[in-house]
């Protein structure tokens, strides 16, 4: 789920958030709220209350389009992340050029020295695929594993083993 700064800074967000994760029976545990570090710099104390207290239910943090604004190391350390979001523009250059591959790779290593996971998005050939896997980055997101689908369509969606493409099942 992706959190505003707006929602972030309202000290009544993490009672909103856990109310409707009760009503819809839903664990908390499966939560992984996604947010930019714009949301902990506009208000870091409320951030990282409202963090600690969404944590300690379970819920995991992620950081979204990390390194393409306003980073700081320490809010990774700070606000407990849990995840952190390699951004599209440092997955595309991995084809063309070796900076991007250069970020990816210090941004994973980063990440699994600190015991976080990580997430690139915007994997959208194999050649990227094969990079970001072989330097341990824990999930991948993109154009190469599916186009966005309707929620309504995500049961008729599997993976098949020989090509990794999702295909859709009948």
């Amino acid at each position: 789920m992706n959190v505003s700064p707006r929602q972030l800074r309202n000290p009544g967000f993490a009672d909103s958030v856990l109310s409707v994760l009760k009503r819809n029976g839903f664990a908390p545990s499966c939560l992984e709220l996604e947010l930019t570090e714009t949301a902990l710099v506009d208000s870091p104390q409320q951030a990282k209350e409202t963090l600690a207290r969404l944590r300690g239910y379970g819920i995991r943090v992620a950081l979204d389009d990390f390194g393409t604004g306003y980073s700081s190391l320490s809010h990774l350390i700070h606000f407990g992340i849990d995840r952190i979001k390699i951004d599209r523009s440092f997955v595309r250059l991995l084809d063309t050029q070796s900076n991007g591959a250069a970020v990816a790779a210090a941004v994973t290593s980063l990440a699994r020295n600190l015991g976080i996971e990580t997430t690139a998005e915007g994997v959208e050939t194999q050649g990227q695929r094969d990079f970001l896997v072989a330097i341990g980055c824990n999930d991948l997101q993109g154009y190469l594993f599916s186009r966005p689908v309707p929620a309504k369509h995500l049961a008729l969606i599997s993976f098949t083993p020989q090509s990794d493409r999702p295909a859709y099942e009948s």
